[in-house]
């Protein structure tokens, strides 16, 4: 299942939505020069990379980056960077269609400490469970995680319009927003408890810990008011209800 968008008007002009996906940009193409320039890709993921052991000090197998990284301040520096034009691509997708009303129900400063926050909560997620590791951890998801887990929880009957594949079949179906998230939350989960934490690629303990931080934080930073107004602009299709049995 891919979302391509959600039925979920919204109020406010996602300001620090649009400022993230932008940062991520400039960084990917001014930083590390858009994964084109020889040294640049390496470079940075391993000056501004997460790397569990220099964080931890615990001295494991040597690395792809040289002693002497980012330590604390990697939390921060870490989801701004990628690793490939898709990486970025995939979370700016997915930063799109959820940010916008998940900022959208808590306004905007808030939404900005909410977003790194859940970001930092899920990079040491990653760090605890692979503290020795040498691998350098990039990419927005963990953050982006923890906004699906906040928008789960406000809007869980919000449709997405999801695109299916399987084998030759290929459609497009509204589903709500609790099975869609909920399916790749499961995914995640699965490919966490069975796969190394840092050597398959994708840090899927960095996704559980962003997802089950937005889950926690969210009724901390959601706007009563702002949450009770878009609910009452959701329009619920009740025909999907009698015909495909989604809800």
């Amino acid at each position: 299942m891919f979302p391509l968008r959600d039925d979920n008007p919204t109020e406010l002009f996602p300001f620090f939505t649009l400022a993230f996906i932008g940062a991520c940009a400039a960084v990917w193409l001014l930083v590390q020069g858009a994964g084109l320039q020889p040294g640049y890709l390496e470079a940075s993921v391993c000056t501004f990379g997460a790397i569990p052991a220099e964080i931890t000090g615990v001295a494991g197998e040597p690395g792809p980056c040289a002693p002497g990284g980012l330590t604390w301040q990697a939390l921060i520096t870490s989801m701004f960077f990628h690793g490939s034009w898709m990486h970025l691509i995939g979370n700016m997708w997915f930063l799109w269609i959820f940010g916008n009303n998940v900022e959208d129900s808590m306004g905007r400063l808030r939404f900005l400490v909410f977003y790194l926050l859940t970001g930092v909560v899920a990079t040491v997620a990653h760090v605890v469970l692979a503290p020795g590791s040498p691998v350098p951890l990039v990419g927005a998801s963990g953050a982006i995680s923890g906004v699906m887990g906040a928008y789960v929880v406000l809007y869980p009957r919000a449709r997405i319009q999801t695109l299916f594949f399987f084998f030759i079949f290929i459609r497009v179906i509204p589903v709500p927003a609790w099975l869609m998230l909920g399916y790749w939350f499961l995914v995640q989960i699965l490919s966490s408890a069975s796969l190394p934490a840092d050597g398959a690629g994708v840090a899927y303990a960095a996704h559980v810990g962003g997802f089950l931080a937005g889950v926690l934080l969210i009724p901390l930073f959601r706007n009563p008011k702002l949450v009770g107004a878009k609910r009452a602009r959701v329009v619920l299709d009740r025909r999907d209800l009698d015909h495909g049995g989604w809800f």
